[in-house]
Parts: structure tokens; C-alpha cells; sequence
């Protein structure tokens, strides 16, 4: 009984206790902002990782644009006695023949070398071959390609149903078509890459023929430093 007395007492004496509850932080306060600064970082991380994507991938396409020109570009063209089974016609006909297209096509192309012939097949007379082409550093060889047809086209008549095909062993890019002369239609096909293009009229023949035919003629006629 004592023990309670003098515990009331020593109670009833105590300083006052601060009940006020401890100031809480507001719910999603801190973790809101930390979870925006986590998603900030995300967005960042994206966005650099897509940029050095970008950039690698453009170094590559660079790259590989880069060694095809370097392999392509100190080419030259000749007009050998012989190619792809065909003989050079320097008749007086076929020189004229020769000069005019010359003349008409590399006036619209600006090439350093520039070369035509006309080749003629010893097993058929009215299928000879006329060859028009040059050298120059081409840094768009489709495109020129493209304008060279379109001097045929000129010359001639439209080159129609354009289309490519397989450019052989020496790469680029290789097309065909045909253009009309009187009631028939000639093939017409050329090649281009970074440091040749030619352009060649096939009469007498299909244009499958002369695609096939052109591939063969660019390994005699073309050369590669």
C-alpha cells in the first residue's frame, strides 16, 4: 500500500508527456520524386543507347560506302580487238557509227575518258553490238546510270521497261531496257559503279541476251587498278 502511494505520488509529479504524434512524410513524397528521377534516368539511358545506335549504324553504312568507292574508283575502259566473243568493226561505217555516239553521249555526262565501238558478231551481221562508256569519279552510280539511259532515250526514242540485273563480277549496278527503232524494239543496257559507267545497244537480239552479253563484254572491256 505504501509502494502504491509513493508510486501515485512520483506519478502524479512527472513531467507531462508530449503525445503529438511525429510529424510523417507525405505519402509519395520522397518516392514519388525518387521514382521520377529513376524514370528521368530510364529516358535518358533510351535515348543515348538509340543515339549511339544510330551513330553506329551510320559509321557502318559510311564505312562500307566508303570501301566500295575506294574499290571502285581508279577503274579505266578500252576497247579491245576482241571481247565476249565479239570482233571490233573498224570499218568506215562502223567508226562513223562509233563517233556519232560517242558524240552525242558524252556531251551529256561528264566523264574524265570517255570510249565507242562497235563490235560485230562474226556469226550474225545484223547483230553487232554498239558500245558507249567512260570513266570518272561517280559518287552516285545509279543516278548516272539513270541520265545516261535517259541520252539514249533521247537519241532514240524512250528506254522503257527499265529493270536490273545481276552487274557480275565487277559489282555496281546493271540495267535494262528496250527503246524503239522503226517497228521493233533494240535492247538497251548499261552498267555504272563508283568509277566506270557504259551504256550498249543490242538490235537483233532480246534483252535477256543482252544483259548476259553486257556482263561478259564488261570483263574485256572493263579494267581495275
Amino acid at each position: 500500500m505504501v509502494d502504491d502511494i509513493l508510486g501515485g505520488r512520483r506519478s502524479a509529479h512527472q513531467e507531462p508527456v508530449d503525445v503529438t504524434p511525429d510529424a510523417q512524410p507525405t505519402p509519395g513524397d520522397g518516392e514519388s520524386r525518387g521514382r521520377g528521377a529513376r524514370v528521368g534516368r530510364g529516358r535518358r539511358v533510351v535515348v543515348i543507347g538509340s543515339l549511339a545506335t544510330i551513330g553506329v549504324l551510320g559509321v557502318g553504312l559510311l564505312g562500307s560506302t566508303g570501301l566500295r568507292i575506294v574499290a571502285q574508283k581508279d577503274a579505266s575502259l578500252s576497247a579491245p580487238d576482241k571481247a565476249a566473243g565479239l570482233v571490233r568493226d573498224d570499218g568506215e561505217q562502223a567508226r562513223s557509227t562509233a563517233d556519232y555516239l560517242h558524240s552525242a553521249f558524252a556531251a551529256g555526262i561528264d566523264l574524265d575518258h570517255s570510249t565507242a565501238a562497235v563490235y560485230r558478231d562474226p556469226s550474225a551481221a545484223d547483230r553487232s553490238v554498239l558500245v558507249f562508256g567512260g570513266t570518272a569519279l561517280l559518287w552516285s552510280p545509279e543516278h548516272d546510270l539513270d541520265a545516261l539511259l535517259k541520252i539514249v532515250g533521247d537519241e532514240e526514242g524512250s528506254v522503257t521497261g527499265v529493270y536490273q540485273v545481276p552487274p557480275g563480277t565487277y559489282g555496281g549496278v546493271m540495267k535494262c531496257g528496250s527503246t524503239p527503232t522503226g517497228d521493233q524494239e533494240m535492247p538497251v543496257c548499261g552498267w555504272a559503279d563508283h568509277g566506270s559507267i557504259a551504256v550498249a545497244l543490242f538490235p537483233g537480239r532480246t534483252v535477256a541476251e543482252s544483259a548476259a552479253l553486257l556482263a561478259d563484254l564488261r570483263m574485256d572491256l572493263q579494267q581495275r587498278d
